[in-house]
């Protein structure tokens, strides 16, 4: 194999949802919080067979422009590529953290992609945007590297990623300056994102987005049109963080452009719950897992 590479707590909380929600909930708080090691309490539950990782691979010079990647051992060439953003509110998070989102897609052949990329207050918006495209574009590069097929890639994201994701996949700029030709995405998963809502109009994302003219650029409804990629878009029904309305929205946006979008809501489901529902111990719960492998594997 080649050389891929040189080496190099979500603040959002909600912990009022019930029953199996309620419990997800409060246990994600706490390993995304980083009150206790995620190793221990999430990714203690990971194999470390069924797929290799290849870690700490820069795709830029800045520090945290670099991701972990997830190859499956029986995948057949050319496997499709999911890159993953994870959330944290644009202020927080760390690839490491999400090595189980990894190993549930790995596990059914997909090669996986685990970026960092940088946050508030060092950079503000565009620039963790610009960073994703510049990962997928290191994605697609490589991607026969690794037995990766640079032409089905798939954009997944949660919460803050999901927003990520959805900006890659609708507002062509971004992969465009990137030199990432549209045609290479084949997909995106969006997971609890706020793809409507108005960053100037909150305190606490109001610096984030400090600076945009328009504000209306910084919304993934806005770049909606017709001949976009299919989405899958998922949300908890109780998801006090990032409502729902913004899935529904997003939906509604694409199918009025004559776009195909999926958009399912989980009941007794809230903003850290339906990400662990990807985890080994919690799988089953509900159909978050296998709806997802569902619309990957029809792409």
């Amino acid at each position: 194999m080649k050389s891929l590479g040189r080496s190099r707590s979500e603040r959002w909380i909600d912990l009022r949802p019930r029953g199996v929600g309620r419990r997800l909930s409060v246990l994600g708080a706490v390993v995304l919080l980083g009150a206790c090691s995620p190793a221990t309490l999430i990714n203690a539950f990971v194999p470390d067979e069924g797929y290799v990782a290849h870690v700490n691979l820069a795709y830029g010079v800045e520090d945290r422009q670099v991701l972990d990647l997830y190859v499956p051992e029986d995948a057949p060439d050319l496997a499709p590529v999911v890159v993953y953003f994870y959330g944290g509110s644009w202020r927080s998070g760390s690839r490491g953290t999400y090595r189980f989102m990894a190993e549930a897609l790995a596990a059914r052949g997909f090669a996986v992609a685990v970026p960092d990329y940088r946050l508030y207050p060092d950079v503000r918006f565009p620039t963790f945007v610009e960073d994703g495209a510049r990962a997928v574009r290191w994605v697609r590069d490589h991607a026969r590297d690794f037995g990766g097929d640079p032409d089905r890639i798939v954009l997944m994201g949660h919460s803050a990623g999901a927003h990520t994701a959805a900006l890659l996949a609708y507002d062509e700029r971004y992969l465009a300056d990137a030199g990432v030709p549209a045609a290479s995405v084949r997909g995106m998963v969006g997971i609890a994102g706020p793809y409507a809502f108005d960053p100037l109009a909150y305190r606490t994302t109001r610096p984030i987005f400090e600076g945009v003219s328009d504000v209306e650029q910084a919304k993934p409804i806005t770049f909606v049109g017709g001949e976009d990629v299919p989405a899958l878009l998922l949300h908890g029904a109780e998801d006090t963080t990032v409502l729902p309305r913004n899935s529904h929205e997003l939906a509604a946006r694409i199918r009025r452009a004559e776009g195909r979008a999926i958009m399912r809501e989980y009941a007794d489901t809230a903003h850290i719950g339906i990400i662990l529902s990807f985890a080994r111990p919690f799988r089953g719960h509900d159909t978050v897992y296998e709806d997802t492998i569902r619309f990957l594997e029809g792409l």
